[in-house]
């Protein structure tokens, strides 16, 4: 019995022997069998972790060609958008010799010009600008050589002329900010000719003041001739927390489709804190903390009208009057909110940022004056008086229209108006 087991013995170690030949480096490993249990068997038994083991690193093999496979897939549809994306960026891209973008077929132009080259378009703004120029500095000659009737004579008609010269300068800024929308330098040329719009008008404004004489801080209106995103009047101070308010004002507007936004009121962290607007063919509507009412008003006739809107926290009642007449109520609209105090008040323009992103489509175009807010709901024979110029008539205690209460930008500019007496 001992003599077979030393056979066994001798005969493994030169089966070892002969695998190390085989493979190279090697190692024992020692494993415990049964006495009774065959070594085929039990080796068979042993292999079974190592099955497994190999089965599991055939799985990742395939889960990793399928993955390479995907992104293969990926990078084929990856050149081919790019592809796609070089073509259009080519064909957006200015035929030669033509200035500003291309426009699709069909679409609008807004401020109804034709598009020209930067070069021509800002040499043109320097000529129409240098114009404007010396023909008020001939007026204010003129004002101080003659009598007050003949320089109101002649001022009233040079201003129709600098009015039809505005346009079109406003309209040359337009159009080449569309065509050179991202450049700074245009940016900054833009702003110029706003900066020299802005002075010009002061300077007639101060012209009116001396032929005037003392004329009262609230008889006067602004005028919005365009829609633009740069073209807008801003109120000085904020408004306080109100739980409850009433807002008039006259306005006058032929704009179609939609007057746009005669105000709106923006607080951090909500732009629509306070909003009138009339968008697109929608009806007028007022904005309460992004909460929304349509209004009953009609007033893009070209004629001035005398609107209010009255509102309180409690239950979100609110009123709509035209010309001194009740025209509709609802309630629901933003209950319980007040309105929130440290914002920015613009007058025509929407804001979509705190005292800023405008947008032209949503401009107001057309005249206001006479923009008053209270912290109460006024009555009903309150707001007839306003709107009847009656001797009686209040105005604002949270805001009073007055032309030391308000800036104008980008254009936008103040008249001598006196209600009931120009009406139409």
């Amino acid at each position: 019995m001992e003599g077979i087991s030393w056979r066994l013995f001798l005969l493994s170690l030169v089966l070892l022997e002969g695998s190390t030949q085989d493979f190279g480096q090697t190692q024992f490993i020692c494993t415990s069998v049964p006495k009774d249990m065959d070594l085929c068997a039990a080796t068979m038994q042993n292999s079974g972790p190592a099955e497994d083991l190999k089965t599991t690193v055939m799985q990742l093999r395939e889960t990793v060609l399928q993955q390479k496979e995907v992104i293969m897939n990926q990078k084929e549809t990856i050149r081919e958008l790019t592809s796609k994306l070089t073509r259009c960026e080519s064909q957006s891209l200015p035929e030669p010799g033509v200035g500003g973008r291309r426009k699709e077929p069909g679409s609008k132009n807004t401020m109804g010009d034709v598009s020209r080259g930067p070069s021509d378009t800002l040499a043109q703004l320097g000529q129409t600008l240098q114009t404007l120029k010396q023909r008020l500095e001939n007026l204010e000659q003129y004002s101080r050589i003659n009598s007050t009737a003949q320089t109101n004579s002649l001022k009233d008609l040079l201003q129709n002329k600098i009015d039809d010269m505005e346009k079109q300068v406003l309209s040359r800024v337009n159009m080449l900010e569309e065509s050179k929308g991202g450049q700074r330098n245009e940016t900054d040329q833009r702003n110029k000719v706003e900066s020299t719009l802005t002075s010009i008008h002061s300077r007639i404004t101060d012209l009116e003041k001396g032929q005037k004489g003392n004329r009262p801080l609230d008889k006067f209106q602004l005028t919005f001739p365009l829609r633009t995103n740069y073209m807008y009047a801003k109120v000085k101070k904020s408004l306080p927390e109100m739980y409850a308010f009433t807002l008039c004002m006259w306005i006058k507007s032929s704009a179609s489709p939609g007057v746009g936004t005669p105000f709106s009121y923006a607080v951090p962290g909500q732009a629509n804190e306070l909003v009138l607007i009339e968008w697109g063919n929608n009806p007028m509507e007022i904005l309460i903390n992004d909460k929304v009412a349509k209004l009953p008003f009609q007033i893009n006739d070209d004629k001035w009208h005398h609107i209010c809107v009255t509102w309180t926290t409690r239950d979100g009642v609110w009123e709509a009057f035209q010309d001194g007449v009740l025209r509709g109520s609802g309630e629901n609209l933003a209950p319980y909110h007040p309105i929130k105090p440290h914002g920015v008040l613009v007058l025509g323009q929407e804001q979509d940022t705190l005292g800023g992103g405008f947008d032209a489509t949503q401009a107001f175009v057309g005249e206001l004056a006479n923009f008053n807010v209270w912290d109460r709901k006024l009555t009903t024979g309150e707001i007839y008086n306003l709107a009847t110029c009656n001797n009686r008539a209040q105005v604002g205690n949270v805001f009073a229209w007055s032309e030391t209460s308000i800036e104008v930008f980008g254009g936008a500019t103040k008249w001598t108006f006196e209600p009931c007496r120009q009406l139409n």
